[in-house]
């Protein structure tokens, strides 16, 4: 899925925003808040920090506080179910995702390449 933000609190790691493609819109896909270790989340907000925006990618705006990003990193998310409106339900980052030929991929969960 499509990492269209991060949250801190208080200054801490506190996850990422997702968001899943429907046509050429961006639409909120949850918050991610399990998944992550010291080192993970540190290496996550090191690549995310340079892509910073000022304004939410989504398509319609959501109430959630953020620190809002071009959304050009993909993750991999493991989850259990979505909801109704395509939120992702008990989701656990899993790692990046690199892009398939430069093209977003969607809201697939992949495995990592052997």
């Amino acid at each position: 899925m499509t990492i269209a933000g991060f949250a801190l609190d208080e200054g801490k790691w506190d996850g990422i925003y997702l968001a899943r493609r429907k046509g050429d819109h961006l639409i909120y896909a949850g918050k991610v808040d399990h998944g992550f270790d010291k080192t993970s989340a540190a290496e996550l907000r090191r690549r995310l920090e340079p892509l910073v925006r000022k304004t939410q990618p989504y398509a319609r705006m959501i109430a959630h506080k953020g620190i809002w990003v071009e959304p050009k990193l993909l993750a991999e998310i493991e989850y259990r179910a979505k909801s109704a409106e395509g939120k992702v339900r008990h989701p656990f980052f899993k790692g990046l995702r690199e892009t398939c030929n430069g093209a977003a991929i969607g809201d697939k969960i992949f495995s990592a390449p052997s």
